[in-house]
């Protein structure tokens, strides 16, 4: 081996190897790496990266930034699967130039290296096809030059500096290809705006629940305030065996309409639409219509059984059943849940299970669907998904698979290893500037920035977080500015947002109080109030500012005050700039300076305008004056623009 370069803690790479990073079209890919080699010598290195179709390499050069520290990015232009590796090697071509300068200011005679560098130019010249050659010939051909002089002046110069950096040698390079590669997918993936509501809630007329039909006509209310996801709980048949009632009650009364979640009956099971709700001809409209608005259909796909699924007579052995002979249904102690039945993924015939779930979501892609929200895909073994997403994406590679994991951290980043593009988090429980100024910097700067992309809520069905019982309207303001600024994808289940519900459950759970999940809500779908108009404010805001499309790309600025949170976002050009400064006290006016970026803003001053108000500021030094009443304004969303 003569290799001599060592290539060594590179980054971004996920286990070694075995899972892809990710991206979507037109994102850039940093790398990182300790390179260095023996001696003295000069290195150089490469990124080199191949897209889907490609048959060659392309190649970028890595810079070095001392310390043996290296970098290099590159951008992915297109949907699949890219490979990256990197290359390196001592190049004698640059060790001899840098030290031709050094000779040649010490006086010394400079024949010899002339010599020693032309045939190293000869040795660059035939690893090139003979159409790329001239400029590498012309250039062994002035080293030669009878005067002496002349040659050495040439090489000091700008243009034989350019045929060094143009030509490198290439000899005994050290490759580190580890099969990394980049999942590119749609933008979809990495900006959305995702609104939730029953479509069983979504009647007119008090006398009767929803069907798709009512939803296609709240169509324009939704594009009226934003947003580009409507999700609903899962679409199928609801048990009748043990279904719930409300609240949770165990047991339902007469016309009690049950969980969503509880899914199968004798009308069908994964693969049927609840018969209220409409026919699979009135679902695949509403998703024809929606795309007409700009919007998707988010399906949930949630892997469990009622009591009366037909797979659990046409598959006992997908099943787990209890020595007295009946099924075990779902339990996490001391949580029970009698009207939902969980699969049993040990089976024996667990091939012929993937399958039939797989079959269920190649179906519903088939319908239209390109979104599914998974119901506690940590449930389910890891593998499965694994080959659940691969195999969907051979057929449907627009298709987007979003984690409802509110679990431990490990887990909701191994789901995202194995395919998942986004993810829940536990946005709704960071309550305080330090503790989402520490999440934010776990998700952004570790490795989770180059596998999961987070998705913030909020509330959910099942969830009412302890912070908005009891809340007032600047809090439900507050959370929302936050959930939409501080991750370039959110969500909301909307219709209780809107209204402030927060009311908590009687058991002291996270929980609201007369859950939608066991009713059927009759609402005024003409309403508008502060919160609904904040939609459409901060959902156009992020439309039309491209630096609030990501999140990785977002820098907390400091304020001497620690009831506000102070953040920049800005995208790669830095040709758009948005300054977040939000006040977490929903009861008591905040005052304080936040402290200039100045790696980001240079020069004398620079102009602000609050996007949520028209205002206008010109702000100069290392810090300014902010002062926010939250039942006036609980933050402010810059737009930066500096002179000049």
């Amino acid at each position: 081996m003569q290799n001599r370069s060592v290539i060594d803690h590179v980054s971004p790479q996920i286990n070694n190897g075995r899972f892809p990073i990710q991206r979507v079209v037109g994102e850039r890919v940093h790398v990182t790496a300790s390179i260095f080699g023996d001696g003295h010598d000069y290195l150089r290195a490469v990124v080199e990266f191949k897209a889907p179709k490609a048959r060659t390499w392309s190649a970028v050069e890595m810079e070095e930034h001392g310390n043996d520290h290296w970098s290099a990015t590159f951008q992915v232009l297109e949907r699949g699967v890219h490979k990256y590796r990197l290359v390196s090697w001592v190049d004698h071509l640059l060790t001899w130039y840098r030290g031709f300068k050094k000779k040649q200011a010490d006086g010394q005679d400079m024949g010899v290296e002339l010599t020693i560098g032309a045939n190293l130019l000869t040795a660059v010249m035939k690893k090139l096809p003979k159409n790329k050659q001239k400029p590498v010939r012309e250039a062994i051909q002035l080293l030669g030059s009878d005067d002496q002089k002349e040659a050495v002046t040439y090489v000091l110069s700008p243009a034989f500096a350019e045929i060094i950096d143009r030509y490198p040698l290439r000899q005994h390079e050290t490759v580190y290809d580890h099969d990394l590669r980049i999942k590119v997918g749609r933008l979809k993936e990495r900006f959305s705006t995702w609104y939730e509501l029953f479509p069983r809630s979504a009647s007119p007329d008090v006398e009767r629940p929803g069907t798709f039909r009512d939803v296609e006509a709240l169509l324009p209310r939704i594009e009226e305030f934003g947003f580009d996801v409507l999700y609903m709980p899962p679409v199928h048949p609801i048990g009748r065996r043990n279904r719930k009632g409300r609240n949770n009650a165990v047991n339902a009364m007469e016309g009690e309409p049950g969980s969503p979640w509880a899914i199968g009956a004798a009308e069908g099971g994964h693969k049927a639409i609840l018969p209220e709700l409409g026919n699979i001809d009135d679902y695949q409209q509403l998703i024809k219509k929606a795309a007409a608005y700009d919007i998707e259909v988010a399906l949930d796909l949630a892997f469990q059984c009622a009591p009366d699924h037909p797979y659990i007579e046409e598959h006992p052995e997908w099943f787990i059943w209890r020595p007295d002979g009946t099924i075990m249904y779902a339990e996490n102690p001391p949580k029970k849940y009698q009207d939902i039945v969980p699969i049993n993924f040990e089976t024996e015939d667990w091939k012929a299970l993937w399958e039939e779930l797989l079959s269920v979501v190649l179906y519903w892609c088939k319908a239209g669907i390109k979104i599914f929200r998974v119901d506690n895909p940590h449930t389910k073994p890891y593998r499965f998904w694994e080959y659940i997403i691969e195999e969907t994406h051979k057929k449907y590679p627009d298709t987007i698979f979003l984690a409802e994991a509110f679990t431990r951290p490990a887990i909701m980043a191994e789901l995202a290893k194995r395919g998942y593009q986004q993810s829940y988090t536990y946005f709704t429980w960071r309550t305080t500037p330090g503790e989402m100024r520490e999440y934010l910097e776990e998700l952004t700067t570790t490795e989770l920035k180059d596998i999961m992309q987070p998705n913030f809520w909020p509330n959910t069905p099942d969830i009412l977080a302890y912070e908005m019982m009891g809340a007032n309207v600047n809090q439900f303001l507050k959370r929302l500015l936050l959930a939409s600024t501080l991750s370039s994808c959110y969500g909301l289940y909307g219709p209780s947002y809107e209204l402030m519900e927060n009311r908590g459950n009687t058991n002291g759970k996270e929980e609201y109080y007369d859950s939608e999940k066991y009713m059927v809500r009759h609402y005024d779908w003409s309403y508008r109030n502060r919160i609904t108009d904040m939609y459409t404010k901060i959902n156009r805001i992020r439309k039309e500012n491209a630096a609030l499309q990501q999140t990785n790309n977002i820098r907390f600025t400091g304020s001497d005050n620690p009831n506000l949170l102070s953040y920049v976002k800005y995208t790669d050009e830095r040709d758009n700039l948005i300054w977040t400064i939000v006040n977490f006290d929903q009861h008591n006016r905040q005052a304080g300076h936040v402290f200039v970026p100045r790696d980001l803003l240079t020069g004398n001053g620079f102009r602000v305008t609050d996007l949520l108000t028209g205002n206008q500021y010109w702000w100069n030094g290392e810090r300014n004056y902010v002062d926010l009443d939250p039942h006036h304004q609980s933050g402010h969303v810059f737009l930066v623009e500096t002179a000049g």
